[in-house]
């Protein structure tokens, strides 16, 4: 992580923050220059506001009450303009689901997968995050718009041939068609597709 955002930020720091205090410490002989660990937890105890706070299966283990509250901690930590990534993906790092968020609160929903894993779309809603895992059921827009994409990818067959990025890309496109998609052809061919929060936010 910390090679791939100096491309982007040659001066940026990366702090990692571990609740387990025994993790800390195994971690403690990889550091180097722009790389640290910390103990802590959704306090964030570093001297500096954050640009980008990372957290991938964080909240797996929390009530879907507790998620807004978390977000909102999270939140007030950032610098101006900073960001929140908040999701969970699986052990290899092949699917992953997260919502974007600033300080106002959510923004968006990336869904991402290494393609050549992936039979449908829908195999990412394992993936969702707290906030939504619980309402991938009919009646609810996140379960609605996988079964959208579903039928998109069926749709998009004859692309296959070409490859399962191809397939993606057009499945995406379609899609694109009747959801607010906020991202374009270049994140598409990695495997992704952004929405905005509030085309798939839970009803109340």
């Amino acid at each position: 992580m910390l090679g791939r955002l100096r491309v982007v930020a040659p001066r940026v720091t990366v702090v990692g923050l571990e609740i387990e205090p025994a993790r800390v410490a195994a971690a403690k002989p990889y550091e180097r220059e722009g790389l640290v660990f910390r103990h802590g937890g959704f306090e964030v105890p570093i001297p500096q506001r954050p640009v980008l706070v990372r957290a991938a299966n964080v909240l797996r283990q929390y009530d879907e009450g507790e998620v807004a509250g978390v977000w909102e901690r999270l939140c007030a930590r950032l610098a101006p303009g900073g960001l929140l990534v908040e999701g969970t993906c699986d052990e290899i790092g092949r699917r992953h689901v997260w919502v974007a968020l600033g300080p106002e609160g959510p923004r968006t929903v990336t869904f991402a997968a290494r393609l050549g894993s992936l039979e449908r779309p829908s195999d990412l809603a394992e993936r969702l995050p707290k906030a939504l895992i619980h309402r991938n059921v009919p009646g609810e827009p996140v379960h609605a718009f996988l079964r959208d994409f579903d039928r998109a990818w069926a749709a998009a067959a004859p692309y296959a041939s070409y490859g399962a990025r191809q397939r993606w890309i057009r499945a995406v496109r379609d899609l694109a068609g009747d959801w607010p998609v906020s991202d374009g052809p270049g994140r598409w061919r990695q495997g992704e597709v952004t929405v905005r929060w509030e085309a798939l936010e839970p009803r109340t």
